[in-house]
């Protein structure tokens, strides 16, 4: 049967990350043979060649930049993808709010390891406020219940009908909280590994409104979007995507024949956790600014890179405070990865800011499950790992296995 093959894929719905640290037989210098364009277009014409509708990126190599797409951004039209579309960007929303929490920490505002009873005492009240502590909501360790599979329950069931319900419903971060809060923890506040929980990023919006007095989408954009200087990047305050874009498809994991359109969503839904728009320049700017401390100090950013393992047993990965380590032969990156309902999204750099790949692409959850759940690789995922690595180190460099991407 479909359903319980789905629930296991279901509590990780929609803005999950998928990038997480890999074992490299060795490492080697980052190739510093700047950027080969065939090949970087090559790479993308395999993702559609293997079944992706339409997938556009931008890599950056100090100066150099190469941008390139593939496929089509409407399968009714046949209107092609181009690299500057904007996309919604999914989990990669969670380093701009974890950028913004800790700036409030460098002003004295908040404290990482406080507890977060003493910002949001309504909300977390008695013990569990007093165990749970800010920093625990960066890391996935406070163990607070994800609230996706209760928001779109037929999701779970394989079925759209929840999505298609809550296209235009508008939810309030206190409801959404409301709902992670009254299912039962994953496990004791602060133990590892922890558990990926989308309430975690509502709530530190949470705390962000109640020490700033201002609206956390707001104070996002203007000290975080702003600061660094983005101009294609905005939480939408309308279910459209600002700007020209792609069309958003799923197959919710093959359940749904043919593939079902999301691309006009009310994203209330996802708020400071995966609401945000970009794109592949922008989303290459920001992890640049961040890494060479134009965002915060470089205390804050060594917190940042400071990784618990978060997940299950069988499919451990690390994660410092919104961000996670991606370690390829030629070196450790930083980034993100995102999904939403049909969109997906990668973002990596390296230490420095110099080495840089951004990608998205317009068709989510289209592997297939195994009887336990798990995801089954497809060859897309096969080709965007391709398309990554040869981003980052350059040609010439081995594919070590990668996790399924954003789904």
């Amino acid at each position: 049967m479909i359903s319980h093959r789905l629930l296991a894929a279901g509590r990780r719905l929609a803005v999950m990350p998928l990038l997480s640290a890999i074992l490299a037989a060795g490492t080697v210098p980052p190739t510093d043979g700047g950027l080969d364009r065939q090949a970087l277009q090559r790479s993308l014409d395999a993702v559609h060649e293997a079944g992706m509708y339409g997938v556009y990126a931008g890599v950056r190599d100090g100066t150099r930049t190469w941008r390139g797409a593939a496929g089509v951004a409407d399968l009714a039209t046949g209107r092609p993808v181009r690299p500057d579309l904007v996309h919604r960007i999914g989990s990669i929303t969670k380093v701009f709010t974890a950028v913004a929490v800790l700036r409030q920490v460098e002003r004295g505002a908040v404290e990482l390891d406080a507890p977060v009873g003493r910002y949001l005492p309504g909300l977390l009240p008695g013990e569990r406020g007093r165990k749970v502590t800010v920093r625990m909501l960066l890391n996935h360790t406070s163990h607070i219940a994800e609230y996706l599979p209760l928001a779109f329950p037929s999701a779970v069931e394989g079925s759209p009908a929840s999505l298609d319900a809550n296209r235009f419903r508008t939810f309030t971060q206190e409801e959404l909280a409301g709902l992670g809060l009254g299912a039962p923890a994953t496990g004791e506040p602060g133990t590892t590994p922890g558990a990926y929980s989308n309430t975690n990023y509502v709530l530190a919006g949470l705390v962000l409104e109640q020490v700033t007095g201002e609206d956390a989408e707001r104070h996002i954009t203007r000290e975080v979007i702003d600061r660094a200087g983005l101009r294609h990047t905005s939480f939408p305050r309308t279910p459209h995507i600002p700007g020209p874009h792609s069309k958003a498809y799923t197959t919710l994991f093959g359940t749904i024949d043919p593939p079902r359109e999301y691309s006009v969503y009310d994203m209330s839904w996802a708020s400071t956790a995966g609401a945000i728009t970009s794109t592949m320049d922008d989303l290459n700017r920001f992890f640049r600014a961040l890494l060479r401390g134009e965002l915060i100090g470089a205390a804050q950013l060594a917190e940042m890179q400071k990784t618990v393992v978060v997940g299950s047993v069988a499919a451990p990965f690390r994660y410092g405070l919104g961000i996670m380590p991606l370690d390829l032969p030629c070196g450790r990156f930083w980034g993100s990865d995102g999904g939403v309902f049909g969109m997906g999204t990668r973002s990596v750099s390296s230490p420095d800011g110099r080495r840089q790949a951004s990608f998205g692409i317009n068709s989510t959850w289209y592997q297939r499950l195994d009887e336990n759940g798990a995801i089954v690789p497809s060859p897309i995922d096969t080709a965007l790992n391709a398309h990554t690595v040869l981003a980052l180190c350059g040609p010439g460099t081995a594919t070590p296995p990668l996790r399924p991407l954003p789904r």
